[in-house]
């Protein structure tokens, strides 16, 4: 198990490097085709993410009047914990669904199938860049503008691709053969989006027992560290302990996400 679990982890980021212009070209492929034959086209992307936003900052932020943290915009404090949580959210569907979408690259012996993900994560990038950017523009607008702190979303975007790309390489290896999964995952994820505080702010809960169950969730991590890195002024090293705790997390979901899809790829052309 550990040998094919090394084979995967090592030879992925040499994938990568060889394949970088095959995977830009996949990714803008699959980013222009997924809304193909429709009259506004990629726009639709861009469209849903915002209307969702405006939805929940009009029930939430304005009809009962969540409050959020200190002097800050309950909008942009919705937004940019919202913001890693929508690619969190399309590149695990996306994902998950990428070996069953490219079946026909899957029976190719010569193609190296585990930079499949690799490609949803690039595809997904897309709409997270333009959205990050709205988050920064509302800070703007507030009088919060983008500082040095800014500099750490590239650390927490990785951090956020690695730990998703580990639940998508075991996801995408069961789903060929346990399809009811790309249900469960919607269903997970309609639920999940209440695990970490975007609607609400945790500080409210402080008196809470429970208020531990909250933070143990990895994207609780990630969504406080877009935040930290727009408004916060706070540097990741500074979460001491919870990076250690995130990236334990990470290296576990990698693991065995590599293992999982290495056991099972013999199978794949066989089944699809």
């Amino acid at each position: 198990m550990a040998s094919l679990n090394n084979s995967l982890l090592l030879s992925l980021p040499r994938s990568i490097c060889q394949n970088r212009r095959l995977i830009a070209k996949l990714a803008k492929n699959d980013f222009k085709t997924r809304y193909a034959g429709s009259y506004l086209g990629i726009i639709w992307a861009f469209i849903q993410p915002i209307v969702t936003v405006l939805v929940y900052w009009l029930v939430f932020g304005l009809g009962f009047k969540s409050a959020s943290q200190a002097d800050v915009p309950f909008v942009l404090y919705l937004t940019c914990g919202i913001v890693p949580w929508f690619y969190c959210q399309e590149l695990l569907l996306s994902g998950t669904n990428v070996l069953l979408e490219y079946s026909y690259l899957v029976k190719k012996v010569v193609f190296e199938i585990g930079v499949l993900p690799v490609v949803k994560a690039a595809s997904a990038f897309f709409v997270h860049a333009f959205f990050v950017l709205v988050a920064i523009v509302i800070g703007m607008l507030y009088g919060i503008y983008p500082s040095v702190y800014l500099l750490q979303l590239v650390y927490y975007f990785a951090a956020l691709v690695l730990f998703i790309l580990g639940l998508v390489y075991a996801t995408s290896a069961i789903v060929i053969f346990f399809r009811d999964l790309t249900q469960i995952i919607s269903i997970t994820l309609q639920i999940g989006i209440w695990s970490v505080p975007i609607m609400f702010v945790l500080q409210s809960f402080e008196t809470k027992s429970w208020v531990w169950i909250f933070r143990i969730n990895p994207m609780y991590y990630i969504i406080t560290g877009y935040r930290d890195a727009i408004y916060g002024h706070v540097w990741f090293w500074e979460r001491g302990w919870y990076t250690l705790y995130y990236w334990g997390w990470t290296a576990a979901v990698l693991l065995l996400g590599s293992v999982i899809f290495r056991k099972l790829k013999p199978h794949f052309a066989d089944v699809l």
